[in-house]
């Protein structure tokens, strides 16, 4: 065990040292340009999000993804929508200052305002070390998308038996503590968006990256505007 712990550091200080950092917006598009049936509630430009406050880089509630990417979520999109359902885009790209905002007030154990809503069992102190906080995020990638489904028919978004950006094991998608409808909805959008190109993580169901993501390497940190 000890032996893999020091593999696995070893390879994640090597992805680090070959990681670059780039402002060039050129391989990106306005998601709801690429996709206009999307849906935006841009939780990072808003005060309802786990801080509290706008995040520095958000200077517009849009969404910026990728070309590839957005391409891809074009064809979920498609499918969804004829099933009945909507995409809604709660964050794509993400700026790395963004991600800087993030750890800085991690690091601050004394604001609290939004535990009630975003981290209710967990003490603050905890958020680096069981992951919810990182130095990076695929999303400054510009691949990865966050996400949730919007029903057509009763207009409500889908009942998923938990929030976005909760930090605690209802997070997780195969979190069975939760009704029949509620995993099954779940797995709607992901079925959807593992067939047309994207992988899931094992902690957040509203979470996908594109497999073969353009820029695996880069952490962008140009801003999210349209222009």
């Amino acid at each position: 065990m000890k032996k893999f712990v020091i593999a696995l550091v070893l390879a994640l200080s090597v992805s680090q040292c070959y990681a670059k950092a780039s402002n060039d917006s050129s391989g990106f598009v306005i998601l709801s340009e690429a996709v206009p049936d999307v849906i935006l509630e841009i939780r990072y430009y808003s005060t309802y999000n786990f801080i509290g406050e706008r995040v520095t880089g958000y200077e517009e509630p849009v969404a910026l993804l990728t070309k590839k990417a957005a391409r891809a979520l074009k064809a979920v999109s498609d499918e969804l929508i004829a099933k009945g359902y909507r995409l809604k885009i709660y964050d794509a790209y993400r700026p790395q200052s963004a991600v800087n905002h993030f750890v800085e007030w991690a690091k601050d154990l004394d604001d609290t305002k939004m535990k009630e809503y975003f981290y209710p069992d967990l003490d603050k102190s905890v958020l680096f070390k069981q992951g919810y906080i990182a130095r990076r995020s695929g999303h400054s990638r510009g691949s990865t998308v966050d996400l949730t489904l919007f029903d057509m028919n009763t207009q409500k978004d889908l009942d998923m038996g938990g929030t976005f950006d909760f930090f605690g094991r209802v997070s997780h998608p195969d979190y069975k503590k939760i009704t029949k409808q509620q995993y099954n909805n779940r797995m709607i959008l992901r079925n959807a968006m593992i067939k047309h190109g994207f992988r899931p993580i094992s902690t957040e169901w509203w979470h996908f990256t594109l497999r073969n993501e353009p820029y695996p390497d880069t952490y962008f940190n140009f801003p999210v505007r349209s222009k």
